[in-house]
């Protein structure tokens, strides 16, 4: 058979040498690149973790110790391996209490008449590997927790049946005023005006059929001291313990929708002031052009510098009669756009 290549450094707590050596031939039948640190005692033991060089990879623990055994040395050992898996060695007298040890932190336990070269490396890889599997899994429940907790915008976690909150990030907290506390006693109910109680329940099961997806509502909330904002909500659905539950990342879009009312009143203004320009202007100009058009038609009876005053007249209004079309122009396009 093949030997594993790669290099494993391994601790074994064992006072009984001919057991380590035992071991150590088993390991080595199946690891080409092999290294077993020995501990006679606990004493011996706790200095070698705590001095701890060169990270090891596994710790093989005897239950009976000459200065330490039992309960009480599973639970040092394996608080002072932290990260490192302990497999403990037990005898058929230990058993029970072997299986009782896993309560106490250890990875695994085998027994030492049951021990083979195939055994031990099956064991040595499945701990390491369920270990390194622990953590990366609790990285990454880390990364989604700091993804939470850090993200600038609040979330709202709520319980789909009862509505009420399960979870809040930091930014829940600073919008709304509420500490965490008071969130897991509320419903997202209170977090609404009275009168939009219905819209909540409605908005919650229309979600919820849509499958929660490409949902965006807008919607009033209330922080703590009463103060209305509007919001726009972007839901996901979510299971926690096997429950159905929804997130919800809140944007307060209340300067938002202040500075487009303010544009829209003042697009309004614009549109009163072209419609005035267009068509209050635009009657005493077509008298004015009336008038010109009858005076040029007696220009016999004008003297010369009359003839180049109403002349002037005629172009300054045919501009303003431009300016006013212009202007026209402009305010339907406003129209059309609103």
């Amino acid at each position: 058979m093949k030997k594993d290549e790669k290099p494993y450094h391994i601790l074994v707590i064992e006072d009984n040498l001919g057991d380590f050596v035992i071991l150590e031939e088993y390991l080595s039948e199946s690891i080409l690149h092999l290294e077993a640190t020995h501990a006679e005692n606990f004493k011996e033991a706790v200095e070698l973790l705590e001095k701890n060089e060169r990270q090891y990879d596994l710790v093989f623990l005897d239950l009976s110790l000459p200065d330490k055994s039992g309960e009480e040395l599973v639970k040092e050992i394996t608080g002072r391996a932290e990260e490192i898996p302990v497999v403990v060695l037990t005898g058929f007298a230990d058993l029970e209490f072997g299986s009782r040890s896993l309560a106490l932190g250890a990875s695994d336990y085998l027994v030492k008449d049951d021990l083979s070269p195939a055994v031990l490396y099956k064991s040595l890889i499945y701990n390491i590997q369920r270990v390194n599997f622990i953590s990366e899994l609790k990285d990454s429940k880390k990364k989604y927790a700091d993804l939470f907790q850090l993200n600038p915008s609040p979330i709202l976690v709520y319980d789909f049946e009862t509505l009420k909150i399960l979870d809040v990030n930091e930014a829940s907290v600073q919008k709304y005023g509420y500490s965490r506390e008071e969130f897991l006693n509320m419903d997202l109910k209170d977090l609404r005006p009275k009168e939009d109680e219905a819209i909540l329940i409605s908005a919650v099961e229309e979600f919820w059929k849509k499958n929660g997806k490409n949902y965006k509502k807008i919607s009033r909330h209330l922080k703590k001291n009463g103060e209305l904002m509007d919001v726009e909500r972007s839901p996901a659905k979510i299971k926690i313990n096997n429950k159905d539950a929804g997130m919800v990342l809140i944007n307060d879009i209340t300067e938002n929708l202040k500075y487009i009312h303010k544009i829209e009143e003042q697009n309004q203004t614009f549109k009163e002031i072209a419609w005035i320009q267009s068509h209050v202007v635009r009657a005493p100009l077509a008298r004015l052009m009336g008038l010109v058009n009858l005076l040029e038609g007696s220009e016999d009876n004008l003297s010369e510098d009359n003839q180049k005053l109403v002349e002037y007249i005629k172009l300054s209004a045919e501009e303003l009669d431009a300016i006013i079309r212009d202007i026209s122009k402009k305010s339907e396009g406003i129209y059309n756009e609103s």
